[in-house]
């Protein structure tokens, strides 16, 4: 029956509104008729039978004429009219009216909306109030019946308000139920669109990109060969439009990629000249093509080295200029770049582009970085491009967190400026940047290979045959000895049987694509290649497809087409250099500027990593090729690089001047950007990380870790010098090419032989980092204690407490870690300190060799993020038990005890 009524009040033709609208006043239908039936005043039956009458009318007249929210007031004032009328004629408060005055509330508020919800629900109110005030106060006023009567009124009134009022929320509740199971239908349909519609475009890409790269390949290779002027003019212009029909592309693929949300900032350090000189030799022929000045004014302080997505930050600033240059047809285009200092260690650039052209009208401005949008579109059809270049810009800008505006004055020229926050790699001046000492002109030269290499063989692998040809005849210049494989599996095939010096590798093919058979090649049994350089040469483009390459191994990345000049630069960077013989007019400075190459040496095939809290002295860290990711040092000045930027020595200066300061660990977006770099070195990379609880660097490189197949992450269960000692285990067997995974078997184990215990000066910056609660403080404070901490566990626990001066807590100190002296590997010892002077460190190392004597000591500074934690005048003794599988290396003496 329930269901029914339902079914007759649910109809998903209308609204949500008109629906509730109908349920609601049928319940008003069904008080009203139950009230007149429960009635004896004919005076009162009358009204009610009016009433109802009117009720009906006015909700058919609002479905109808379909103005909900009027019929809703309308019938809320007829219940407001009714409700006294009724509540005073059936016997007052002893009556059963007054329980139907819920269901006007109820009524109002779901049936109204906005301020005359609450006009409604406030004149409820106060009108019910009134009742009850004058049927108390004035009961002549009230029609008195038999009190049997009012029991039984009270009595049908409650049970048929609670089974309306159920009846309305079950409504309520299954209608919100039914939106919100379309509305994820309607955002499960969405989704589904917009990734049928990137996967179109990112198939359309490839798919366009395939025959694209046959057409400029060949056409290249016309243009090389000794051809009429009206052959070589028709060539050029082949080469202008297909270059035109892969930038739309790009551009419709870069859209497509922002609005899926898809776009990924890949920050790298870069170099600022670099990058200047890459746009400068790409725009200006472009401007003097069209007779047009272009100028170029750089900041001559701007930092040599920042970190950011220099690939968008170069496709921005091309889109702008490129942009100036179309809509500019005299004067001039000028590139103006300068820094503004935020602090230490981070820099505000702007970037300006200034044209000479026609203008943008002021109301036109506001539409300027809409995507297909072309202001004046009658006066510039005959400018070619879809419109997207200026809203690709906008987004790109506000991707990296920064900010774009527009200045014109229409026929006079155009403003653009774009502003970008950047941290800064390398502190030196760029100095004198100018476009004369940047420009390179080719215009007229004939075509001469770079190198030759005739005892080189590489290998490229595409199923497309017409790829092969054209990556051939690029390459026949070069003399290379170039074999061909269709398919995955003859890639494999012959790299069992040959060596080949490169490989050229596709992505997508079928039955096993590039990134498979790499792997396949990485761990192929008896094959020959396992350490040769692959470049990804590839269809699938973006940044995305670039950090994808870096993560699974690949050397190098090049997005089809290709030139023969990006092909040959390519080759060349990962080439042995003995095979190599550079032209004469080859500078060596210009080979490989435009191409992206992952490495440029043979990668390592295991590569040992770890954060900067690892407290190790740099002559180890060197010999053993160990890398480190800096953790951060936070102050009121800002944040800091942990011992690059701010030195252990200057984090207590500040600490006893009263002011704070604190570790944070990279995040993973950090140690993901750190781990892509690694891989560039290495083939794998085994992570070794602080102890989880202690710290959430573990953890986010855990994660980070998660987006590659050949990184490894380690919980030390350790700090400082303690997880240095690990960190040198596992680079020393990886020097003797043991496994990974019996590396890291190892490294299981014996990171329960070593011993790792700090005496504390004062608890307040372990407090205060949360290492130890408030009450040990207090307690230490209190009883001038020294606590000495350990790590168990991979947590922090207190193990004792030591009472009195430098001296004595130091000998008692030395006394207990080394009270059992047989159980101690003497081969290495760590004495690792923060805000202790020379003399001190000097006593303490002459007592541990009275009680226990090491091999080789070192006297080890805590870095600035362990300083910050464990205060000044804290030190630790590190080293490790015996029954440890260490077959550690001979270390020079006078190398140990610096």
């Amino acid at each position: 029956m329930l269901n029914k009524w339902f079914e007759m009040t649910v109809d998903h033709k209308i609204s949500l509104r008109e629906r509730m609208f109908r349920v609601v006043t049928r319940a008003c239908m069904i008080v009203l008729t139950i009230i007149l039936l429960m009635g004896r005043n004919p005076v009162n039956l009358a009204i009610l039978a009016f009433a109802l009458i009117c009720l009906v009318t006015i909700a058919r007249i609002s479905i109808r004429k379909e103005c909900i929210h009027t019929g809703a007031t309308a019938i809320a004032v007829l219940l407001l009219a009714i409700f006294p009328v009724s509540f005073f004629t059936a016997g007052g408060f002893y009556s059963g009216v007054p329980e139907w005055f819920v269901l006007c509330f109820i009524y109002i508020s779901i049936t109204l909306e906005g301020k005359r919800k609450v006009v409604f629900f406030l004149l409820c109110m106060i009108e019910t109030s009134l009742c009850y005030y004058f049927s108390f106060y004035f009961p002549e006023y009230v029609a008195h019946n038999p009190e049997a009567h009012y029991f039984f009124c009270s009595a049908v009134s409650v049970i048929l308000v609670g089974i309306l009022t159920s009846v309305l929320l079950l409504f309520v509740t299954r209608l919100y139920e039914e939106e919100n199971e379309l509305s994820r239908q309607q955002k499960k349909e969405i989704e589904e669109l917009n990734k049928a519609e990137n996967n179109f475009f990112t198939s359309m890409s490839h798919e366009i990109r395939t025959p694209i790269n046959t057409i400029i390949g060949l056409n290249e290779i016309i243009l090389r060969g000794d051809i009429s002027e009206d052959v070589a003019e028709n060539a050029r212009s082949i080469q202008g439009a297909s270059k035109m029909l892969l930038t739309l592309i790009n551009d419709i693929l870069d859209l497509s990629k922002i609005k899926s949300k898809k776009m990924e900032i890949v920050n790298v350090s870069y170099e600022t000249g670099a990058l200047f000189s890459e746009i400068v030799n790409m725009i200006w022929i472009k401007a003097r093509e069209k007779g047009l000045d272009f100028q170029l004014h750089v900041d001559s302080s701007i930092p040599s080295m920042l970190y950011g997505d220099e690939v968008r930050i170069k496709q921005i600033l091309i889109n702008l200029l490129n942009n100036a240059i179309k809509y500019t047809s005299k004067g001039s285009v000028t590139l103006s770049i300068w820094c503004e200092r935020l602090t230490v260690n981070r820099v505000r650039v702007w970037y300006s582009v200034e044209d000479t052209g026609q203008g943008v009208k002021k109301e036109n401005i506001p539409y300027i970085f809409n995507a297909f949008k072309r202001v004046e579109e009658e006066k510039n059809r005959h400018i070619e491009g879809t419109g997207l270049g200026l809203s690709i810009v906008h987004q790109l800008v506000d991707l990296m967190g920064g900010e774009i505006s527009v200045n014109s004055v229409y026929t006079k020229g155009s403003t653009f400026l774009v502003m970008l926050d950047q941290d800064i790699v390398e502190d030196k001046a760029l100095g004198s940047f100018t476009l004369a000492s940047r420009i390179r002109t080719h215009e007229g030269e004939q075509y001469k290979q770079s190198f030759e290499a005739p005892r080189a063989h590489i290998l490229v692998v595409d199923d497309n045959e017409m790829n092969l040809m054209v990556v051939r005849k690029l390459l026949s210049a070069t003399k290379i000895h170039l074999d061909t494989a269709l398919s995955a599996a003859d890639c494999l095939r012959l790299t069992r049987i040959q060596h080949y010096d490169a490989i050229l590798m596709d992505h997508l093919m079928p039955e096993m694509d590039g990134i498979q058979c790499l792997h396949a090649l990485r761990t192929q049994a008896g094959g020959l290649c396992q350490d040769v350089p692959v470049i990804a040469l590839t269809a699938n483009a973006g940044s995305d497809n670039q950090l994808l390459y870096r993560r699974e191994g690949f050397s190098g990345y090049l997005a089809k087409p290709v030139s023969g000049a990006l092909l040959e630069a390519a080759i060349l960077s990962i080439l042995p250099k003995g095979l190599v013989k550079l032209s004469e007019q080859t500078l060596q400075s210009e080979i490989g500027h435009d191409v992206l190459i992952f490495e440029q040496a043979q990668r390592r095939p295991l590569l040992i990593t770890t954060d900067s809290i690892c407290d190790l002295p740099e002559s180890l860290k060197k010999k053993f090729g160990i890398s480190v990711c800096p953790y951060y040092v936070c102050t009121d000045q800002g944040r800091f690089l942990d011992n690059i930027e701010l030195q252990a020595d200057e984090v207590l200066s500040h600490i006893a001047a009263g002011k704070n300061a604190s570790s944070l660990p990279p995040s993973i977006e950090e140690y993901e950007t750190f781990f892509a770099e690694k891989l560039t070195e290495a083939q794998r990379v085994i992570h070794i990380s602080m102890a989880k609880h202690v710290s959430q660097g573990y953890s986010n490189a855990l994660e980070a870790a998660r987006s590659f197949e050949n990184v490894t992450v380690i919980d030390s269960g350790h700090l400082s010098s303690s997880m240095g000692l690990l960190v040198l285990y596992a680079a020393h067997q990886a020097e003797q090419h043991i496994a990974k995974d019996e590396i890291v078997k190892n490294l299981l184990k014996m990171k329960r032989y070593i011993s790792s215990a700090f005496i504390i000066d004062s608890t307040h910056m372990l407090c205060q980092s949360g290492k130890i609660s408030k009450r040990i403080q207090i307690l230490c404070d209190a009883l001038l204690l020294h606590p000495i901490i350990m790590l168990w566990n991979s947590k922090m626990v207190v193990s004792g407490m030591e009472m009195g001066s430098f001296t004595h807590v130091s000998k008692r100190y030395i006394r207990k870690v080394f009270a059992n002296t047989r159980n101690i590997d003497r081969r290495i010892l760590f004495i690792t300190y923060a805000g202790i002077d020379a003399k001190r460190v000097q006593y303490i190392r002459n007592l541990v060799q009275q009680y226990c004597p090491f091999e080789h000591i070192y006297l080890q500074k805590a870095s600035s993020a362990i300083a910050s934690n464990c205060g000044p005048g804290s030190f630790g003794l590190l080293f490790m038990k015996k029954n440890a599988s260490s077959s550690f290396w001979d270390t020079p003496r006078s190398e140990a005890d610096s």
